[in-house]
């Protein structure tokens, strides 16, 4: 180890492995970390530059891994300690840096903290989660909601208190207004560190705190609301979320986590989920040296579609309010529906989208299978897992959809598993496996190789400045330049020919 910053994560690309979907290698239908390190000479090969590794942690599955209940255990579904010692040596082996997912705000209400915590008011752990009295009417100590539907309260009879959940009733979020629970989850952070990760990806990084006074947050006007958070039909956002989330001590504790990072060379990417204050909250936790390196922001993610105004929008908005900021643009991941069906794309478009995305200032995020050209499965309310969608079928089909198996060849079940897999993979995944797209070298997957080698051949892409973007209808214009070069970006996104190019056309030109 050595102190000195390595920043390999600016402007890099770092591609999303869902453990649960990417290679099964015991038969049992689920996708395990030999897996992962099998197949690691195919995201090798993609060119990127990290991956970021959902949670394998020990865990009930009732957020199929976001639910932990032992930090430092592998659930035995994905393998041992042996199995991830040999992941990392395997993607080191080939270049890659190596994320893992990271969910503090809460445990599983099966962690062995919580069945402490619940069993009195006055045991060690009786602080180390959220406990509140109810109000004299019995109800709720305040009017916050879980993300998952339904208050963020939930009555335990063994302490006659409530206790919060931002989640499922089986994720209770821990108290980090205690100081010994920030410390066992740095201590938690350091185990993994010195088991040789890069760096972490914090799953609802703003949650950490909640405001001490349990203060009510205010209701949110109807034309304010934005489902970017939740879906629109969950009143979750029907609320100004003041309180309850992106508290003033969350940047003390990340400066202190980021400190445990520091000797390692390791970095963060943090996942905000703030439908008001998206970009302030991003330039407060990334535009201060010290916090979170990076942070994936959901303006690409959100159902809304992309064209050319709304790009530039984005970014006047990004310039405006948080102007020291470094964003992770990503068009897909676990919890969103793959682009390909949110915006409707032919191949033609989703590669031209692929391209803008490689040339944006930032680093990037990409999600397995969209460098194939998946769509999102259509499952049957029978089929589905999440308990998200569960809960609010049919007007949001929760986040099933995006999360079936990768299809690897065209044997069965696309050479991701010899049985069941536990999601079923839709027919029309097996016409675009990675098998049949190498063999064409018009495919999506080619495409996506030649981004990424665009982005890392010019080094204006990855960390130079961006200047002059326009929208002239639906073509996007912009600059990017270092001491190097100078490039020039346009870029149709559209069906129709306009300012000279054709049709999903993007022209780069150096110079």
């Amino acid at each position: 180890m050595t102190g000195q910053k390595i920043d390999w994560w600016k402007g890099g690309i770092i591609y999303q492995i869902y453990p649960r979907s990417f290679q099964d290698t015991t038969g049992d239908g689920i996708g395990d970390l030999v897996g992962i390190a099998q197949r690691m000479p195919y995201v090798a090969s993609l060119g990127v530059d990290a991956i970021w590794i959902s949670p394998f942690f020990t865990s009930p599955m009732k957020d199929f891994g976001y639910d932990v209940s032992d930090y430092r255990g592998i659930d035995p579904i994905f393998g041992r300690m042996e199995d991830f010692d040999w992941l990392i040596e395997r993607a080191h082996e080939l270049g890659l840096k190596v994320l893992i997912d990271l969910v503090m705000s809460h445990t599983s209400d099966e962690h062995p903290w919580f069945a402490e915590s619940r069993a009195s008011r006055d045991n060690p752990k009786a602080d180390w989660y959220v406990w509140a009295d109810p109000k004299p009417d019995g109800t709720p100590p305040t009017n916050w909601l879980s993300i998952f539907g339904g208050s963020a309260w939930h009555w335990d009879p063994r302490r006659e208190q409530y206790y919060m959940h931002n989640f499922l009733v089986s994720q209770p979020d821990l108290n980090f207004h205690n100081p010994e629970v920030q410390e066992e989850l740095l201590a938690m952070a350091r185990f993994w560190l010195d088991k040789g990760v890069d760096g972490f990806r914090l799953d609802t990084v703003n949650f950490y705190f909640h405001d001490k006074q349990l203060r009510d947050n205010p209701p949110l006007p109807p034309e304010r609301r934005k489902a970017d958070t939740a879906p629109a039909v969950n009143p979750y956002n029907h609320q100004s979320h003041k309180y309850d989330k992106s508290q003033p001590e969350n940047l003390a504790f990340l400066e202190r986590f980021a400190a445990l990072l520091r000797p390692y060379g390791a970095a963060v990417i943090g996942e905000i989920g703030d439908s008001e204050r998206a970009l302030e909250l991003l330039e407060e936790y990334t535009g201060v040296a010290g916090r979170v390196e990076m942070s994936y922001v959901f303006d690409f993610l959100s159902g809304e579609s992309l064209p050319a105004q709304r790009i530039v929008e984005v970014f006047d908005q990004l310039h405006g309010v948080a102007p020291n900021s470094w964003a992770c643009w990503a068009l897909s991941n676990h919890d969103v529906m793959r682009h390909i069906t949110r915006w409707n794309l032919t191949d033609q478009a989703a590669k031209a989208y692929c391209t803008v995305l490689m040339c944006l200032r930032g680093s990037v995020c990409l999600y397995q299978g969209e460098e194939l050209g998946l769509p999102e499965a259509e499952l049957s309310y029978e089929e589905l897992r999440d308990p998200y969608g569960i809960e609010f079928w049919p007007e949001y089909k929760g986040r099933d959809g995006c999360r079936t198996p990768m299809v690897w060849d065209m044997g069965v079940n696309g050479g991701f598993s010899t049985s069941q897999p536990w999601l079923p993979i839709p027919h029309g995944h097996l016409q675009r496996t990675v098998v049949a797209e190498e063999a064409d070298a018009q495919s999506m997957l080619h495409h996506y190789r030649w981004a990424i080698g665009l982005r890392k051949k010019h080094s204006a892409l990855r960390l130079g400045t961006m200047t002059d973007m326009r929208a002239d209808g639906p073509v996007l214009s912009f600059t990017r330049a270092d001491n190097e070069q100078t490039l020039q970006i346009r870029a149709n996104l559209s069906d129709e020919e306009a300012g000279g190019l054709g049709p999903w056309q993007v022209q780069i030109i150096e110079g």
